[in-house]
């Protein structure tokens, strides 16, 4: 394989460790969403649900965020759940890879006040009795939680559980968490391979990984020293070439998933991690991906367009592009979505509106960024059946209880369904069809 080739592949590769970490050098210096920067081994919390200023891929906007990004390299963190009384939230650990390592939370643990002791790869230290081992996969792992809110007038009761979750660093770690960049001189386009070289040598993946990275060689990300900041010309023509070649797959990629009415309904979005399954995950063969090389382009895919995400069987997530009848959604229309029956899970629903194409929350006058079972005044009919109403006007009727603005140009909703049930992981249910109007 040519060079702009194996560069391509490492783009695929690559692409999740440079997103997520990028993102967690941007929390501890800027904070996510409306949550404000934090350090290491403490937990930063939303008092707000998300808005438009909130500049993260496909963010949510029905729960509150808590967020911890945790350090093991100085040795073990604690971390300290509240009772939350049966209330539905969720602590999903992921690694600096994007595999889900582990989750708390009411499907995985309950809702009981609970400990757990992240611990690095191959620590074998004692583990006192009340408390649960979270094995890392590497050295920074993130924790994502999500506390499901009815609106404003909940914070309260979830600023009260915000407070009960604890992170205790038992030893402060000696080096930095995350390996500082050398990127002076590196061109712009070439930035991205000095951020994975970096971080290859910093958090290297599971072992039957490896040796698929040393296909990479040749285009210099296993070299000691910084090799971009003066490349040959040729070289560099490969890897600009190569991350063009590998941006594109991973956008095709994200839209050629097997769509029922339009949504792109995926379980098994993040099924690519099986090698590291720690509490709260389900390790059997219908989760995992055992091409190795399919897994590593949908982890691309996966963190290009839901960064974060959980496993299909905490929460599923159904982006829609398209209306019924192929023709891509845009605001300058209108759209209605009918519901025989509430979509089928155990926690709640909702669609969220995002922007295109960066997949962010867009602004409108009603201030609503999502829909769903929780909203007030959500009109159903008596049999049980609603209409949601999508796009930027408002309805000609003036009936806005059930509408769901979009921005003017094109946009590209979610349907999160949290705890879902047998008929939407098994894909015999199917979620009704984008149908324009007027």
């Amino acid at each position: 394989m040519d060079r702009a080739g194996l560069a391509a592949d490492a783009y695929v590769y690559g692409y999740p460790l440079v997103a997520s970490l990028s993102e967690v050098s941007r929390f501890t210096r800027e904070g996510l969403a409306a949550v404000p920067a934090t350090r290491f081994n403490a937990f930063g919390h939303a008092h707000r649900l998300a808005g438009p200023d909130d500049t993260f891929v496909s963010v949510n906007n029905d729960t509150v965020y808590s967020i911890g990004q945790v350090d093991v390299g100085g040795g073990p963190v604690r971390l300290a759940v509240p009772d939350t009384d049966g209330a539905y939230y969720v602590l999903q650990v992921v690694d600096a890879w994007t595999n889900n390592i582990a989750y708390v939370g009411r499907r995985a643990s309950g809702t009981k006040a609970a400990s757990f002791l992240i611990a690095p790869r191959g620590w074998s230290g004692e583990v006192p009795d009340d408390t649960t081992l979270i094995p890392a996969s590497t050295t920074v792992v993130s924790i994502i939680g999500r506390l499901a809110c009815a609106g404003p007038a909940d914070l309260p009761r979830v600023e009260r559980l915000q407070k009960g979750l604890r992170l205790n660093a038992f030893t402060p770690s000696e080096r930095a968490p995350l390996p500082p960049v050398a990127a002076t001189g590196v061109p712009t386009d070439l930035l991205f391979f000095e951020h994975l070289r970096c971080w290859l040598a910093a958090f290297p993946p599971a072992v039957p990984d490896r040796a698929y990275q040393e296909r990479f060689r040749p285009i210099g990300l296993l070299d000691r020293d910084p090799p971009y900041a003066d490349p040959p010309a040729d070289l560099a023509e490969a890897l600009t070439e190569g991350a063009a070649q590998g941006r594109t797959r991973i956008e095709e990629a994200s839209r050629t998933a097997r769509t029922v009415n339009g949504w792109h309904l995926a379980p098994h979005a993040f099924d690519y991690n099986v090698d590291f399954l720690g509490p709260g995950t389900v390790d059997s063969p219908q989760w995992k991906m055992t091409d190795r090389t399919r897994g590593y382009l949908a982890r691309a895919v996966a963190a290009r367009v839901g960064l974060w995400g959980n496993h299909g069987y905490e929460a599923v997530y159904a982006p829609v592009y398209v209306d019924a009848d192929g023709a891509p959604l845009n605001g300058a229309h209108a759209y209605e979505i009918h519901f025989p029956a509430p979509p089928p899970v155990d926690a709640f629903w909702s669609l969220t509106m995002y922007d295109m194409p960066d997949y962010y929350l867009a602004p409108n006058p009603l201030d609503r960024y999502s829909i769903g079972d929780r909203t007030p005044g959500l009109r159903r009919e008596p049999d049980g059946s609603f209409t949601l109403r999508v796009g930027r006007s408002a309805p000609e009727d003036g009936d806005t209880a059930n509408w769901l603005p979009a921005p003017p140009g094109a946009f590209r909703p979610i349907m999160r369904l949290y705890q879902p049930r047998s008929e939407i992981l098994q894909g015999t249910y199917a979620l009704p069809p984008v149908k324009r109007v007027g």
